[in-house]
């Protein structure tokens, strides 16, 4: 059996990466894909994806044991992917895991196979969801739209999404690049190298 592939999926704060996610999974349902749970030191009720909260003691124990395939630590939080994926991948599934763009590098050694997916939105979309969101300060988010101007992946073959509009229309996009890169199969009745399909 083949092993599957990992898709690393990134973006900035505000680009909706969790709402793409959820948007997608049921299209990839039965097509050998599965979601990988991110096990993260923050609360279970502070919103966006459905992570696995941990406490600090218990992620460092848990990173101590070897039971992470992937970690790293931003803004204040730490982050791990479960030794699972690599069941998962052995096989032959394919992994969608929500990744961060500074520790792709990483991901990329230990996975040379991995597909970047990097989700942008419009400066003046970001600011919207920033603000609807009630997080930040204005100057906070002002921060974040500046480091989301800087967030670009230079590998040639990062897999780009802009979420900036419908929800449903980014997710179809994603799902032609999934078949673009041969990692989601062509519909029933038209070839591989064929025009894909309005998904």
């Amino acid at each position: 059996m083949d092993a599957g592939r990992l898709i690393y999926v990134m973006g900035a704060s505000g680009a909706g990466k969790d709402s793409l996610l959820r948007e997608v999974r049921p299209r990839l349902a039965g097509c050998g894909f599965v979601f990988a749970h991110r096990y993260i030191t923050r609360l279970a009720e502070a919103g966006g994806e459905n992570h696995v909260a941990l406490t600090r003691e218990e992620f460092r124990l848990r990173l101590a044991s070897g039971f992470f395939a992937l970690h790293w630590e931003s803004h204040g939080n730490c982050y791990g992917v479960g030794r699972e994926i690599d069941l998962w991948l052995a096989a032959g599934r394919h992994v969608v895991m929500n990744g961060s763009r500074a520790y792709l590098p990483t991901a990329r050694e230990r996975y040379p196979g991995v597909l970047p997916v990097l989700v942008a939105v419009r400066p003046e979309t970001l600011r919207q969801r920033l603000l609807a969101r009630g997080r930040e300060s204005e100057e906070e988010i002002r921060g974040r739209i500046e480091r989301a101007a800087k967030y670009a992946v230079e590998d040639g073959d990062c897999l780009r999404i802009d979420n900036s509009g419908l929800l449903g229309e980014a997710a179809r996009r994603l799902v032609e690049g999934l078949r673009a890169a041969a990692v989601l199969p062509a519909p029933p009745g038209r070839a591989r190298g064929g025009s894909a399909a309005a998904f």
